[in-house]
């Protein structure tokens, strides 16, 4: 059976991956190449503790401070606003909390089978080495946010998530040179990471030719069903038993060539990389109220996040960048700033904080593997397993239903 994977990002490559291990022939075919997009710049961690979903109660309190501010954690570009709309319309549905009880409850189903598949993926793959288990340490001002924090550590603790609340003294231990206005915060060691998501994603294609998978650059522009499916690209035509759309923040594009509207945007996140003598970084380190991570990568120091809701046209706004550099620096005295390369990439997110992930109304032999926000890293072990079972009729490992693509 001939299938063909769309997108070579790390879900994209994982997915081709997991489905050549079952036997099948597999083809990618990219817009630019392994690595191209939010692949490349995120912060390189397997969040596996971060169950919660960015649609939430706490977040709608205080998105509208946020949003008003150009440069802070969450904001919408005026000229993007009133596109965005109706998507925001239906994030605050899914901030409700029955809504929220029941994303967190399947994001915590894919986070577990990402995890137990992480490991055994990367030692068949050789690459165990570029795994790092240093854990985050997630930092907070004042007595008054961390108490804010604690029904979120309940939730966790409810699924099983080992954490350690800290005080500043015991947090000087962990990782010395935080700033004293930081004076709570909370440990999880769950919390692992990759060498460098750029090298990492570049290793997954390398060894998915090396076993015989051929990686192609073109632009998919549309998918017509039939017997085996068509895909029409820049260059040319060509036909595969089977599809899998994991274009990532494009990937609502190519679905809507089979008449199907599926309701993605784009987190917008920035960052910038400092060489690796910057700081002496020991965990990665979330800043949770003001929306970004400090982490280390074998190849530097990495400081970013933030969400941006500004779409695909938009041109970046490094200036967002370099906030979160100057607020690092003010809460990491010892970090040194010179030398950073800044980075804008689209992180694919849904409404309700979940991927969509199963087959297209148009076609079973169309399947959707994207939407994963600013967890593709981590969620790509466990989307890659569910798409094989699915490519060869195996039954998923978990329920797929509040996954479906034709949920909104």
């Amino acid at each position: 059976m001939t299938v063909t994977v769309i997108g070579a990002g790390v879900v994209g490559l994982s997915s081709a991956l997991m489905a050549q291990a079952r036997g099948l022939d597999v083809t990618v075919i990219d817009r630019e190449g392994p690595a191209a997009g939010a692949s490349a710049g995120n912060a390189g961690a397997f969040a596996f503790t971060d169950i919660l979903p960015l649609a939430s109660p706490g977040l709608m309190r205080k998105a509208p401070g946020w949003l008003f501010d150009p440069l802070g954690p969450l904001t919408i570009p005026p000229a993007y606003a009133l596109q965005i709309a109706p998507w925001l319309w239906r994030f605050a549905r899914a901030c409700r909390p029955r809504a929220v009880a029941a994303s967190t409850k399947a994001q915590t189903g894919l986070m577990d089978l990402s995890r137990a598949t992480l490991e055994p993926f990367l030692d068949d793959l050789g690459l165990l080495g570029m795994l790092y288990k240093r854990g985050n340490l997630q930092v907070y001002e004042g007595e008054a946010e961390f108490r804010a924090s604690l029904p979120g550590w309940a939730a966790r603790e409810a699924h099983g998530i080992a954490f350690q609340h800290m005080k500043a003294e015991e947090m000087a231990g962990l990782q010395p040179g935080l700033s004293p206005r930081f004076t709570h915060g909370t440990f999880t060691p769950g919390w692992y990471s990759i060498a460098d998501p750029k090298l990492y994603t570049e290793a997954l294609a390398q060894l998915f030719q090396a076993r015989g998978g051929k990686l192609l650059r073109a632009e998919v522009r549309a998918l017509t069903p039939g017997d085996k499916v068509t895909i029409h690209t820049d260059g040319a035509e060509m036909t595969a038993d089977k599809v899998v759309v994991a274009a990532g923040a494009f990937s609502h594009r190519i679905a809507a060539t089979l008449g199907e509207k599926i309701p993605l945007e784009t987190e917008r996140g920035y960052n910038t990389t400092l060489p690796e003598d910057a700081l002496d970084l020991r965990c990665q380190v979330t800043f949770g109220g003001h929306g970004f991570v400090v982490s280390r990568l074998t190849t530097g120091i990495r400081v970013g996040g933030a969400v941006e809701l500004g779409g695909l046209e938009l041109p970046p706004n490094f200036k967002r960048s370099e906030a979160m550099l100057k607020k690092a620096k003010s809460f990491l005295p010892g970090l040194k700033t010179e030398g950073g390369r800044q980075w804008m990439g689209f992180r694919p997110s849904l409404p309700d904080s979940l991927p969509a992930i199963g087959r297209a109304r148009a076609s079973g032999n169309i399947l959707y593997a994207f939407g994963h926000g600013h967890l593709g890293l981590t969620q790509s072990p466990g989307t890659a397993r569910v798409v094989a079972d699915l490519l060869t009729g195996a039954a998923p490992p978990l329920d797929l239903s509040p996954f479906s693509p034709q949920r909104f």
